[in-house]
């Protein structure tokens, strides 16, 4: 029996949720130029893939035929270079084969797809496929809107080879030992350099790789005039830290918090103490993402934070400012550390049978070797499957354009994003914590994270 979204649910999936996450990917799309090129090149290859998919499938959707194509909704989140891979996907899909039609519909960032989805899933019109931003596929799943994918997978898994998809990006795909996702634009939080204003103040462009590093080079920078960094108080960003410290958001069971431990307490510490020294810049607010690109596109900042989704467009960035950028690992501390992000295709359990065929058709495709290498290269997602890391295509991209092989490298010291039902509101509680500790002289980051424990134990106990 499918389960109600209660309302306290309904709430954390339109507050909490963070777009791959938050500034990091949304926010890196707000400045980009147009990603067609280089589109023709791939289309032949994807097409071909395409209708060998279609073809070769065991169990294909009733009813269909040349006459009367099987026609699915899949809605989708973000514009700019990111809608432009997804369109051209689409169209290579259903110009590929002649018996189903996907009429692809733009619903705008995370937050708000998955409160549209949730609303047309209670109508009875929800899409048979959508974009589920990774760490909401435990509340999706737990509510009863989505398809369980294991026995489709295991049907075609000659077809599918499941195991080919990066290990590092499988974590959030599972529900309960359960498939109810495939990696799709995946991505996780990197590095962006000034590699130009690094050189003008003496710096070693190939660091920082640690956080005393940071620290030393934004002392430097601050000489010059400039802005070691300019960071959002993002949660995403901020899980890499607590990561890299040796800490967890929760406790292994998901039942409490584990966040106020001195390893997630250490990040605020850090960012609290650059910051009142003037070394990096703590912007807050909705803007606070876009301040942070800005800053580093107008060179006032020399290194920013951002999702892996934004290196095409940073390298126009750069390239139309007249500056040499590059990408590196998150810092370490105690180690390196970064959680993955961005969004898995699913889909919904309330489609019939032959629209959910036609998706699970979609779903293979739209995740193929092919079209993981197009997307990866015209926009900056990572390449979800091994066979594409390990093709000569990306090795000749990676030659020419070694910016994007630093999220594929930083995989290794990747941990997937809790899943509990409480913790896009978790997510809030914590980011509302850390922007009191930083502003507030009177707050102590412990003091601030003790008391969104607190609040967050009632949620997490609830779920």
């Amino acid at each position: 029996m499918v389960k109600k979204l209660t309302a306290v649910t309904l709430a954390m999936l339109m507050t909490g949720v963070l777009s791959a996450c938050g500034a990091g990917e949304a926010n890196t799309n707000d400045t980009s130029a147009g990603a067609n090129a280089g589109a023709n090149a791939d289309k032949n290859a994807a097409a071909g893939n395409a209708a060998g998919n279609v073809a070769g499938s065991e169990a294909k959707p009733e009813n269909a035929d040349a006459s009367k194509k099987i026609v699915i909704k899949y809605w989708y989140a973000f514009g700019d270079k990111i809608e432009e891979a997804k369109k051209h996907m689409v169209q290579t899909f259903n110009e590929s084969q002649d018996k189903i039609e996907v009429v692809a519909e733009f619903q705008g960032n995370y937050e708000d797809l998955h409160a549209k989805v949730q609303a047309a899933f209670a109508a009875g019109n929800a899409p048979a496929v959508t974009d589920l931003e990774i760490s909401s596929t435990g509340v999706f799943a737990h509510s009863g809107m989505l398809e369980e994918l294991t026995t489709y997978a295991e049907r075609d898994k000659d077809q599918l080879k499941l195991d080919d998809f990066n290990p590092g990006l499988m974590g959030n795909a599972y529900v309960d030992g359960k498939l109810y996702g495939l990696p799709f634009m995946r991505s996780t939080p990197i590095l962006y350099k000034n590699v130009t204003m690094l050189k003008d103040a003496g710096l070693d462009p190939a660091g920082p790789k640690t956080w005393d590093e940071l620290e030393q080079y934004s002392r430097v920078l601050k000489k010059k005039g400039k802005t070691g960094m300019t960071v959002p108080a993002d949660i995403w960003y901020y899980e890499g830290l607590v990561a890299q410290s040796g800490g967890k958001m929760l406790s292994d069971d998901g039942k409490s918090a584990a966040f106020n431990s001195p390893e997630g307490v250490a990040p605020v510490e850090f960012w609290k103490k650059l910051s009142t020294e003037g070394l990096i810049k703590i912007p807050m607010g909705d803007e606070a993402g876009p301040t942070a690109d800005k800053d580093w596109a107008n060179q006032l900042s020399a290194f920013k934070f951002g999702s892996t989704a934004g290196v095409t467009g940073s390298l126009e960035i750069a390239k139309g400012n007249g500056f040499e950028m590059d990408t590196a690992f998150m810092p370490s501390n105690v180690s390196y550390g970064v959680p993955t992000g961005g969004c898995q295709l699913v889909i919904t359990s309330k489609s019939s049978d032959e629209e959910k065929q036609a998706a699970w058709e979609f779903l293979k495709w739209m995740t193929s070797k092919e079209n993981t290498i197009y997307q990866h290269k015209h926009v900056g997602y990572l390449p979800t499957r091994m066979s594409a890391v390990e093709s000569d295509e990306l090795k000749a991209h990676f030659a020419e354009f070694p910016q994007f092989k630093v999220a594929v490298d930083q995989l290794e010291y990747a941990r997937p994003r809790p899943m509990e039902n409480a913790y896009p509101e978790v997510a809030k509680i914590i980011r509302e914590a850390i922007e009191k500790a930083i502003l507030d002289p009177k707050t102590t980051p412990q003091k601030a994270l003790d008391q969104a424990a607190e609040k967050a134990n009632k949620l997490l106990a609830k779920s």
